[in-house]
């Protein structure tokens, strides 16, 4: 698997939050929720995130966006409109008084706004644990990202506006599939983007020693690697791998061998029938001991409270 497709196989929603949206102007919400990963999808009318620290983004019809935890930011009629909802965590609407306004915003299955015919209609998909998105997913993407309808095609967001109102077994599972599908589209385009947003770590793609020591860690991350087997399999000399890795990747080959097999190890920790003993074999430690220290000194916590803080936030 190649370094992107790593990336793009993490998404794995469970219950999912996923709504459609009906505006009428003057309209804005102030995003508390902190959600891992959140879609903006929009159908008609206009749409502006408008984040703390960053410059508002406008989102038109067939345009998408996509947020990430833990930024806070504006969805609104305008760049200028105040917030008269909040949306906290665990997707409580409240007025500005703390009041709930779910019941009067509800308008049928999954349909949720201001006025029930409102001419400003957008998708929204969030994911809700922190365990269904990887780490290194969300550290490689900025706090918004955007695509215009005319940077990608797809057929999945009209797909999602028909899916999302309806109310059937099994519905919560193909909504889940479809918004999978939806965020790896979307970031699988938004990726291939030759533009300044994207993260630093693009910069290796195209070299052909860089790349391949990264897709022999990322392929086979329980290897005993050093540097000197790293640089044979590349084909190139220790000093040269060694030089342009650090030059393109930001840090020495044993360095980010240690935080993706880190990185991994955490993933791993959120599956169920995954132990402590089973994690450290495949991420290439010889013992659990051995593996619970290196994790600790990676992450700051043991293997086990990771997955006790994973597990309380679900």
């Amino acid at each position: 698997m190649d370094t992107l497709g790593g990336l793009l196989a993490a998404p794995r929603a469970r219950g999912a939050f996923a709504l459609r949206t009906v505006m009428n102007s003057p309209w804005s919400l102030r995003i508390l929720a902190e959600s891992p990963l959140t879609l903006i999808a929009g159908v008609s009318g206009e749409i502006w995130i408008v984040p703390d620290k960053a410059d508002p983004v406008r989102i038109g019809p067939g345009d998408i966006a996509i947020t990430r935890a833990p930024d806070h930011y504006n969805v609104a009629d305008s760049p200028t409109t105040s917030p008269l909802v909040c949306i906290h965590p665990g997707q409580r609407c409240c007025d500005l008084d703390g009041n709930s306004v779910l019941e009067t915003m509800t308008h049928g299955v999954r349909t949720w706004g201001n006025d029930p015919n409102g001419s400003t209609v957008f998708l929204v998909g969030a994911y809700e644990h922190l365990s269904d998105i990887s780490d290194r997913l969300l550290n490689a993407l900025p706090p918004v990202l955007s695509l215009t309808h005319a940077d990608w095609e797809s057929p999945l967001v009209p797909l999602l506006c028909d899916e999302v109102i309806k109310d059937e077994p099994g519905q919560a599972a193909v909504l889940d599939r479809l918004l999978d599908l939806l965020v790896t589209a979307v970031l699988k385009a938004w990726f291939a983007h030759r533009d300044n947003s994207r993260p630093e770590w693009w910069r290796f793609q195209g070299d052909r020693i860089v790349e391949k020591a990264l897709r022999l860690m990322h392929d086979n991350p329980a290897h005993p690697w050093t540097i000197d087997k790293l640089a044979m399999e590349s084909g190139a000399s220790r000093a040269s791998l060694a030089r342009r890795f650090h030059h393109l990747v930001g840090e020495p080959p044993m360095t980010f061998l240690k935080n993706w097999r880190m990185a991994l190890a955490a993933d791993l920790l959120c599956q169920p029938d995954e132990t402590v003993s089973t994690v450290s074999e495949k991420v290439g430690y010889a013992t659990p001991f051995a593996f619970s220290a290196a994790f600790k000194r990676v992450r700051g916590v043991s293997p086990q409270e990771h997955r006790m803080n994973v597990r309380s936030s679900a």
